[in-house]
Order: C-alpha cells, then sequence, then structure tokens
C-alpha cells in the first residue's frame, strides 16, 4: 500500500512537471523605451501572469537603429522575437521590409473596451491594407519653456510666435541663469536628418493650426502656400537670420538637442509627454519648466501636438504567436495602460489615476488643451519617405548658405518638390 501511494505521488509530481513545463513560457518583446521601459514591460508581465500563469515577458532594449536592423533581419530570418513595440512610422519600416507582420484588424474587433480609441488612432495604425500595430501611447508634445528664465527676464509663458521671438532674444542675451557667462540659446532645435528637421517644422506648423506641412492627404504639394509659408518662413530664420540657436544646430539630432535641453543651455524646447519624469528630477531640470502649446500664428488657435503613435506588432513568426496575441490585447487594458502612464508617461485610456503624476505630467494626461494630430503621409503615399528626404536636402541646403529672399526660396522649392511628387508617384 505504501508503495502503491508512493508510486502514485511521483506520478503526480511527474505530470505535474511536465505541465508546468509545457505552461511555462517566455515572451520576448523588443523595443526601445530605455529603462522606463524596460519596467512598464516588467509591470505588466507581473499583471498579465495573474491569469495567465507560467508566461513571463522579457523586454529587450535596443537604440532606434540598432531596433531596426535586428527587427528586419530577425523576421526575414524566422528568428523574431514575439512581439515589436515602436513608433508607428518605425513598425512601418519594419513592414515594408519584411511583410511579415500580422494583420491585427481581426486581433482588434476582440477586444470589447475600446470605445476610447479614436479615429486617428486606428488610422495611423494602418498602413495598406493591414492594421500593423494596436495602438497604445499616443504621443503629445508640447512647447517647454524654462519657468525660472522666465522669472528672470520678466516675462510670461509666450502664446504667439511674437511672444516667442522676444523671449528667445531675452533668453540669448540676458543671461538667464545667472552664471555670468554668455552660453545660454532662445531655443534648442535639430536638423540634421530629414525626420529632425522636417519634425520640427510638423510642430511649429500643426501647433498653429495648420495641417500638411509637404503634401495633403491626396499628395498635393501645399510647402509654398501662404500660411504654411510663413511658418516655413520663420522656423528657418530661427536657424539662420535670428540666430535663436546654438551655431551648429543644423547637425543637430535628437542626443545633441537633448544635451542641450538637459544641461540647461536652452530657454525653448519640444517636450514630450515622455520627457517629463526624467526632466522633473533633481539631477536633469528638477522640474524647472512650463507646458503649453506651440505658438500661435495670424490669430489661429494654437495646439499640443499628437506627434505620432506607439503601438504592438505581433511577427506572423512570432514564435509563441497566441500568447503574443493575448498579451498585445490585454497592453489596452487598464492595468497595463495604468502602467504605461506611470512608467512612459502616456498611454490611450481616459480612466486612469493621475494622483501620482507631477504638475507637467498631468499636463498631457488631462489633456484639456486643443490637441492637433499630425497627418501621417507615409501611411498614405509610398512615396513620401523620398521626397521628404530631398526636401530636407534641399532645406538643409539653404540653412547651410541662407538665400537672399527666402520667400523666392521657399517658392522654388515647392515647384521642384511638386516636379518630384509626379515622378515618384508614377514610379510607385
Amino acid at each position: 500500500m505504501i508503495i502503491k501511494k508512493a508510486l502514485r505521488t511521483l506520478a503526480a509530481a511527474a505530470t505535474a512537471l511536465v505541465l508546468g513545463q509545457a505552461s511555462a513560457q517566455e515572451l520576448v518583446v523588443w523595443h526601445d523605451l530605455g529603462d522606463n521601459g524596460i519596467k512598464w514591460f516588467q509591470a505588466m508581465g507581473t499583471e498579465f501572469a495573474k491569469t495567465r500563469p507560467g508566461v513571463t515577458v522579457k523586454s529587450i532594449n535596443y537604440p532606434t537603429d540598432q531596433w531596426f536592423g535586428r527587427s528586419i533581419s530577425a523576421l526575414n530570418t524566422d528568428t523574431a522575437p514575439d512581439l515589436l513595440y515602436n513608433n508607428y512610422e518605425r513598425v512601418i519600416r519594419v513592414s515594408e521590409q519584411t511583410n511579415k507582420l500580422m494583420d491585427l484588424r481581426p486581433v482588434l474587433a476582440q477586444v470589447s473596451d475600446k470605445s476610447f480609441l479614436t479615429e486617428d488612432d486606428l488610422r495611423v495604425a494602418t498602413h495598406g491594407s493591414k492594421m500593423i500595430i494596436l495602438p497604445i501611447q499616443r504621443v503629445q508634445m508640447g512647447f517647454g519653456v524654462r519657468k525660472s528664465w522666465l522669472d528672470k527676464v520678466g516675462e510670461k509663458f509666450p502664446a504667439t510666435w511674437a511672444d516667442a521671438q522676444r523671449v528667445a532674444v531675452k533668453f540669448r542675451d540676458n543671461d538667464p541663469d545667472g552664471d555670468g557667462k554668455a552660453n545660454t540659446f532662445g531655443m534648442a532645435l535639430q536638423a540634421a536628418k530629414p525626420r529632425d528637421l522636417i519634425h520640427m517644422i510638423d510642430l511649429f506648423l500643426f501647433g498653429s493650426g495648420l495641417r500638411n506641412t509637404l503634401v495633403d492627404a491626396q499628395g498635393k504639394v501645399v510647402l509654398d502656400e501662404p500660411a504654411r509659408a510663413k511658418v516655413l518662413e520663420e522656423v528657418l530664420k530661427a536657424f539662420t537670420d535670428y540666430k535663436y540657436l546654438a551655431p551648429d544646430t543644423i547637425n543637430h539630432s535628437f542626443g545633441e538637442m537633448y544635451q542641450l535641453i538637459e544641461g540647461g543651455r536652452a530657454g525653448m524646447f519640444r517636450v514630450g509627454d515622455w520627457n517629463v519624469k526624467k526632466w522633473d528630477g533633481a539631477s536633469v531640470l528638477n522640474g524647472d519648466f512650463l507646458v503649453g502649446p506651440w505658438p500661435a500664428f495670424d490669430g489661429r488657435k494654437n495646439s499640443v501636438v499628437i506627434g505620432g503613435m506607439r503601438g504592438v506588432a505581433v511577427p506572423e513568426n512570432s514564435p509563441n504567436k497566441a500568447i503574443a496575441i493575448e498579451f498585445a490585447k490585454f497592453m489596452l487594458g487598464k492595468q497595463a495602460q495604468q502602467a504605461s502612464l506611470d512608467n512612459v508617461g502616456s498611454g490611450v485610456r481616459k480612466d486612469l489615476d493621475l494622483s501620482a503624476l507631477s504638475e507637467r505630467q498631468r499636463y498631457f494626461a488631462l489633456a484639456n488643451h486643443n490637441l492637433a494630430a499630425y497627418d501621417f503621409p507615409e501611411s498614405i503615399h509610398a512615396w513620401y519617405p523620398e521626397l521628404e528626404a530631398a526636401y530636407h536636402r534641399k532645406l538643409l541646403g539653404a540653412l547651410a548658405k541662407p538665400p537672399g529672399n527666402w520667400k523666392a526660396f521657399i517658392s522654388e522649392t515647392g515647384n521642384e518638390m511638386r516636379e518630384l511628387q509626379v515622378k515618384l508617384a508614377a514610379k510607385k
């Protein structure tokens, strides 16, 4: 009897071991959100495991350029991770070079609680005939200004472009940080790559109440239409004639721009909702900045810009595809979204607890300001990235050697881009 009981116990233990091994799964997700992203996925993994015992989530952070290369290579060689997470335009690039991302429309249809997703959210998630991401985090970008510097020079938060120009000069010339040195700049911008410079123009243009920076939804080149041309001219002059920026800004990308901001040398700058938690820290800006809408032009309503959407994609060759899909749906749930807000500073749901957020984090989370959604032309026109790259080259040449007449330059550029757009569209 004792022997039989022992054998039954051993058999039960062996069965439990086998079942445990069968249910143990590790989901691997690749992203570029740094330490905050790792903490977010850890928090989500803990919650997910409560209803999926044995499932763990391992997130791996790569610098953006490495994320591109590794993702494209892995999907093409059938060594994909379970999930990919990044900004929509980066996922588009992976999709175009692999054609191995799932269409997530049927997956989203299974999510019962999704009323908080807007038409813009769903449009951005779609590329061609497929929904390539579930939209998880809106990317809001406001205009940031150093509060103590405003106090020092006797100014308030700039509401218009004329205000911003006046403040920029004072920030440059009046020693707003009080160190007795001429080492401060009115603004910090970026220009080195197409998405650097065009992104800056996007923010000022969309933030000023306009839409469509280079082309409209039908593919028509609109950069030189009067209202847009005025904003473009002023932004280009900020880099050149007005001397609001560090002299080598033409070579700045995100890293160099952040060095100026976080090093306390720039008075006005872009603030993404993901920046606030770090910049609230004592070792960075210590919360010494205000956030608001972008400067208004010509009396139009100004706005904070929704400049992107981060989302989760599922490779067709995901090693644990079924459970990966379940986790992707889970990321739209309240617990995962709360963890997103707490760790990364953004989400898409409207029913989250904001009590632990700073004043600047709450500004983004409450979103009581005007919001202007970016137009995402690369999700509509396959030829757009090539046109934007040519536009960037043209603008960069003008920043390096400013023309005598900016209006004539903008008109000439509009005509050149129209000719190129026709050729690129014909090739596609």
